[in-house]
């Protein structure tokens, strides 16, 4: 198992629906950071052009394969626009509180299709030096060799400016996805990341909610490289969401300690603050 954007950054990336406010503005940022955008699909405006963007109606109208696409349909259509985008390499889908059976199906048809699906609920991916898929902020991030993966975007954004500034660069900066279901699982990551020979150190700021900790302290025991495992939440109310759809703990499992707990166990070197778990990595570069 390998991440398709680190093998290689995609080099045609697709945006579907490019018009809206929000897209638009991540459209000039992800140009900025060096992607290469080569067109955007929006029904009913194949032909014409947006900000020099080629505008087509159906991603099979597209002359030559796309090999990236970020999503910026509403939560409802998310299932069809990953369904059409299904079997090009890395799918990134932004919108929040997709319907759970809708998530579910659209994570499967990316998986049969062979597609890595970021999010749903998502700001996406950047490599540092290489490109941006979606809306971290690239002057966040600086080139390097610890991985960061979050659950949460906020913390995503968070950990990569505190990273930089204290001189640690990241290989990778990936926001997983917020929502109860996504795309895939943060065992699913681990063990890709397992495989990248760039990646020194893989840090996971996980939250509340779900057992998705679980499979990872699996993951992590088969893990060669040292992983840093941060979680919030800690002082979160009993049964009440906190931030977004997939941070609610319904049991004492689902609670920060506990999986704290199971992860140290696993092996990770465990943090409960973000000065903590930088000053976990700094001594693991030292």
């Amino acid at each position: 198992m390998t991440l398709p954007f680190l093998a290689s950054f995609p080099r045609r990336v697709v945006v579907f629906n490019p018009t809206g406010r929000y897209a638009q503005a991540q459209v000039a940022a992800m140009r900025d950071a060096g992607t290469n955008l080569v067109a955007g699909i929006a029904l009913g405006r194949g032909g014409t052009t947006l900000d020099g963007l080629p505008l087509y109606d159906d991603v099979r109208d597209l002359p030559e394969p796309a090999d990236g696409v970020v999503i910026y349909t509403p939560p409802e259509g998310v299932l069809d626009a990953v369904r059409a985008a299904a079997g090009i390499q890395t799918l990134v889908v932004a919108a929040e509180y997709v319907p759970v059976h809708d998530a579910l199906k659209a994570a499967r048809a990316a998986r049969a299709a062979g597609s890595w699906l970021v999010g749903p609920n998502t700001l996406g991916l950047c490599i540092p030096g290489q490109g941006l898929l979606g809306s971290i902020a690239p002057s966040f991030c600086t080139p390097g060799n610890v991985a960061v993966m979050c659950r949460s975007g906020t913390l995503t954004l968070t950990m990569a400016r505190l990273l930089t500034v204290a001189g640690i660069g990241q290989r990778a900066v990936m926001h997983i996805g917020g929502d109860t279901i996504a795309g895939r699982n943060p065992h699913e990551w681990l063990a890709a990341l397992a495989q990248d020979d760039a990646t020194r150190a893989i840090l996971y700021c996980g939250e509340i909610g779900g057992d998705k900790e679980y499979a990872l302290a699996d993951a992590i025991r088969a893990c060669p490289k040292p992983v840093v495992t941060m979680l919030v939440g800690r002082h979160a109310p009993a049964g009440k969401r906190m931030g977004h759809a997939g941070a609610l703990a319904g049991a004492e499992r689902e609670t920060a300690a506990a999986k704290l707990a199971a992860l140290a166990e696993a092996g990770a070197r465990t943090a409960e603050t973000p000065t903590a778990a930088i000053a976990i990595l700094k001594d693991l570069q030292a």
